[in-house]
């Protein structure tokens, strides 16, 4: 039995009113609420275990390192990676995807080699790409989407060629809602000796993950959007890709020997975390982890197409609302225009005044925005703790936009 009312109760800041209406928290594709244990997880990381960790040889830094890196092993377990040894500690997706850029792609791709992308990704797997571009004349092939908004696995593995290096596709589209069959992709591509990168930012908060069924070789998540803190997030990378790579950074934690002449490097994957970490929000991400495995990802997905499946029907009643992508496998993420002039950002502060919160923008997709003929749209995103009645209330603030607009 999924309590909706009970996971609610276990997020503090659902409990408030926003200009004077009770909070609808609608904004999760973008950063989500944290739940009451993590708050109280990074509370008492700073306020009576905080030291730093690795090599300390008093309590303080021998209990951080305990927590910090029994989080790896949280990670590995959340994704189903083979071995916590596979997981690299990032601050987010977009370290992550830089990481790869730099650690794995640069030192191997030449000018004219190719990197596969879709027109669904974030702004964080599209530029570490166009760096190699700049700097190295890497080519871009770029696989458009469906008209309702799906990504055709074949049509990405059909863009693969003699010369293409790597595929890097998200998991979900944080436009759309897309669910891309990344599985298909990857058993795809690895036929074609070609590896992939899933930017799993979307999905792991929505659904069960397990990146050893997917095939992928590397899979980036991000913390803010797992109900954990900011600047915490990992990144899965096969054992083979890993001993490919070159360090991103250099510095502390991330060496063996260091001398005048010469610096030999740790094993993976401390050799990809130099420096002082974000060891109390990395600890933070690991409760985030557990709480969402301890309520089960499959319930999570359930609810949230229950809501999905509600929005959906709701919206069909809203002639004058265009919900963008039609996609038959989607999450519940909505992008909104309505008829008539009123601007994303005109209904986004409708709606704040009735204490919603939605997100107005180009979504940090501009390519996909331009590929749909949008300058903007309204996003309503939904997580684990919305409810039907949340829809409503959202229903209920687009038809006053549109009286005040249409």
């Amino acid at each position: 039995m999924y309590d909706v009312a009970k996971i609610r109760a276990d997020f503090p800041i659902l409990s408030r009113t926003v200009n004077g209406k009770p909070l609808v928290y609608l904004d999760n594709g973008a950063s989500a609420q944290k739940p009451a244990c993590v708050i109280e997880a990074v509370t008492r990381g700073y306020a009576e275990e905080y030291a730093n960790v690795h090599r300390g040889l008093h309590y303080l830094s021998n209990l951080a390192t305990e927590k910090y890196e029994a989080v790896r092993g949280i990670i590995a377990r959340f994704l189903n990676a083979p071995s916590a040894e596979e997981i690299v500690f990032t601050s987010g997706t977009t370290e992550a995807i830089n990481l790869v850029s730099y650690g794995w792609a640069a030192p191997r791709l030449q000018a004219g080699d190719e990197i596969v992308l879709s027109l669904l990704e974030h702004h964080a797997n599209i530029v570490p790409w166009h760096f190699l571009r700049e700097r190295q004349g890497v080519v871009l092939k770029w696989v458009e989407p469906e008209a309702d908004g799906s990504l055709d696995p074949a049509k990405v593995l059909a863009a693969i060629g003699p010369r293409t290096r790597l595929v890097s596709v998200t998991h979900m589209s944080n436009v759309l809602g897309t669910l891309v069959d990344v599985a298909a992709i990857c058993k795809g591509a690895r036929a074609a000796g070609v590896p992939v990168l899933v930017d799993g930012s979307q999905a792991a908060v929505h659904m069960p993950v397990d990146v050893a069924a997917i095939g992928c070789d590397f899979y980036a998540i991000t913390g803010h959007k797992l109900y954990g803190p900011s600047g915490s997030g990992a990144i899965f990378i096969r054992q083979e890709r890993m001993e490919e790579m070159r360090p991103f950074l250099g510095g502390g934690d991330m060496i063996d020997t260091v001398t005048r002449d010469s610096v030999t490097y740790a094993r993976p994957p401390m050799r990809f975390e130099a420096g002082t970490p974000g060891i109390v929000q990395q600890i933070g991400l690991g409760v985030a982890l557990d709480y969402l495995m301890g309520v089960g990802m499959d319930k999570i997905a359930a609810h949230e197409a229950d809501l999905r499946d509600y929005a959906l029907e709701r919206f069909k009643g809203l002639n004058w609302l265009k919900v963008q992508g039609a996609a038959p496998h989607r999450g519940a993420i909505f992008s909104l225009t309505l008829a008539g002039a009123a601007h994303a950002h005109d209904i986004s502060t409708v709606l704040d005044k009735r204490g919603i919160a939605v997100r107005a923008g180009t979504h940090c997709a501009m390519p996909l925005m331009q590929h749909l003929g949008l300058s903007a749209t309204a996003r309503a995103s939904f997580a684990m703790y919305n409810t039907r009645e949340e829809v409503d209330a959202l229903i209920s603030a687009l038809e006053l936009c549109h009286d005040l607009f249409g």
